[in-house]
């Protein structure tokens, strides 16, 4: 056979697109972040016909090139939770009003065989995003992501996920020393709120961008 690991992800992910949609998710495959963005620009877009968008912090939307393309998109409001020139207090508020766009763009932390995302936050505007607010919310999820259960899910994050994210933001916290979970108390610390989506309600409100790449953390 040729492109045995091609095939491998391609069988895993058409199985994890057929859990994710007895979830309620609307699911559409890409082979590529390029094949990626153009889902969204020339399909969920103009279905969406969103007048607001912003965004969690998910280094695989970075990927796509979509934050360059909205940043530039005329007769959209955008809200952007990336933007550094901003204060601390003005990066927030933009964050609090993220809350209420039609459409929120993230990605997740894991998702589970049977459909299931799983998610850690620190702030709990990605994941309140995700949960209720905004009309529509896109999520991409890398190849990577895909884990067998929550127990893995949740290792995964603690273990590898969360630490090497307080690595790359410059946090202060022990796992940024030790490499793994410490349950620390830390005012820096990255990982306090969890949350557990089995399904889209409304139905479709969530749309799964499934990317068959090894994508962010």
């Amino acid at each position: 056979m040729e492109n045995p690991i091609d095939n491998y992800w391609k069988i895993r992910l058409n199985n994890l697109k057929r859990a994710l949609e007895q979830n309620h998710f609307e699911v559409h495959l890409a082979d590529d972040t390029s094949r990626a963005r153009d889902i969204v620009l020339t399909e969920l877009l103009p279905k969406i016909k969103p007048s607001s968008i912003s965004w969690g912090g998910s280094m695989t939307f970075r990927s796509t090139g979509l934050y360059d393309d909205f940043k530039s998109m005329p007769g959209v409001e955008i809200l952007d939770t990336y933007d550094t020139s901003k204060t601390p207090e003005e990066r927030l508020e933009i964050r609090r009003r993220s809350l209420l766009v039609d459409l929120f763009i993230t990605g997740t932390n894991a998702v589970t065989e049977t459909g299931i995302l799983v998610n850690l936050d620190m702030l709990g505007n990605r994941v309140g995003g995700l949960t209720f607010g905004p009309n529509h919310v896109i999520v991409f999820v890398g190849r990577n992501k895909l884990v067998a259960d929550l127990d893995e899910a949740m290792l995964r994050i603690k273990e590898y996920v969360a630490p090497v994210n307080a690595m790359r933001l410059d946090m202060k916290t022990p796992c940024v020393k030790t490499g793994s979970c410490d349950d620390c108390s830390s005012l820096g610390r990255i990982c306090n709120t969890w949350v557990i989506t089995e399904k889209s309600f409304p139905k479709e409100r969530v749309k799964i961008v499934l990317i068959n790449q090894a994508l962010g953390l």
